[in-house]
């Protein structure tokens, strides 16, 4: 097992975060209104008192953003857990199903 470097790791965040940031960008560019509205319930909105169009489009814009970030940074995350993994253990990303990582740890 190798000692983690922090420097390494800043590094690696620095070269990496705008991956991050360009995809919640491109969720938001792909994001149809047109499309959202069939998948939505209008009740709903009624229910949860969004009487005007500027609050039904900002809570339908709010959720999206919400759930595609999670997936999205989970996505970022996974990618500097392989690097520290691979640092330390000499691990990598496993090609197995339902495994994220591989390492031997000694």
């Amino acid at each position: 097992m190798q000692k983690l470097n922090l420097a390494d790791v800043t590094l690696y965040v620095e070269e990496n975060i705008e991956t991050f940031h360009q995809k919640r960008i491109q969720s938001i560019d792909k994001l149809k209104l047109n499309r959202i509205l069939k998948r939505k319930n209008p009740y709903l909105f009624k229910a949860k008192y969004c009487l005007t169009s500027e609050q039904i489009i900002r809570g339908i814009v709010d959720a999206h953003i919400s759930s595609s970030e999670e997936g999205i940074f989970g996505d970022w995350l996974e990618g500097l857990a392989i690097y520290i993994n691979s640092k330390v253990f000499g691990g990598y990303k496993s090609g197995i199903t339902g495994i994220d990582l591989e390492f031997d740890h000694k």
